[in-house]
């Protein structure tokens, strides 16, 4: 199926992926809340381990063939330093920094989330870019999944009935 954006299509998915790692943190046990802040997207705390993770979230929407784009993490443009946005947040509310990236295609959609201590160790590259980016092409998504400390959901898309093509539309007799 074809993915048409809507004007606000990028509210609207960057909604849907805070959300989306919302739930699932839910459902692993942490208590969560989503916050409106310079840097941070989620605040969770895991009461098993007494852990608090403040969690920027990206998410994006990848028509045919654009799949295997990275996704920019941190931008360091002009003037712009998203990296330590997220540390002072987290400095602020004694958070650990972490990054999910939600990603969906027409078919499927992966989440990712990991430390950025994580991220820097093993998958940043050089310094001085001027671009973070987390990176899409198949032998990256294999390096994340034998990575424990890379959680990862893969959510697959079936469109049973859902067509709106124009002459589908209005026909409801």
């Amino acid at each position: 199926m074809e993915i048409k954006k809507s004007s606000r299509h990028q509210k609207i998915i960057g909604n849907f992926g805070e959300i989306l790692i919302c739930n699932w943190l839910s459902r692993s046990g942490f208590e969560v809340i989503l916050v409106d802040h310079t840097g941070i997207d989620i605040i969770a705390y895991n009461p098993f381990t007494n852990q608090q993770l403040g969690i920027t979230v990206k998410s994006r929407t990848r028509n045919a063939g654009k799949e295997e784009e990275s996704v920019n993490i941190f931008s360091y443009q002009k003037e712009k330093d998203d990296r330590q946005k997220l540390l002072d947040a987290c400095k602020a509310f004694a958070c650990e920094p972490w990054i999910a990236v939600y990603v969906e295609a027409s078919e499927y959609a992966d989440v990712y989330l990991t430390s950025l201590k994580n991220y820097d160790e093993k998958y940043r590259g050089r310094g001085g870019k001027a671009i973070d980016d987390w990176k899409m092409r198949k032998k990256h998504k294999e390096r994340y999944k034998k990575d424990p400390n890379v959680k990862h959901i893969r959510i697959e898309f079936r469109a049973t009935n859902w067509d709106w093509s124009n002459e589908n539309i209005g026909n409801f007799a």
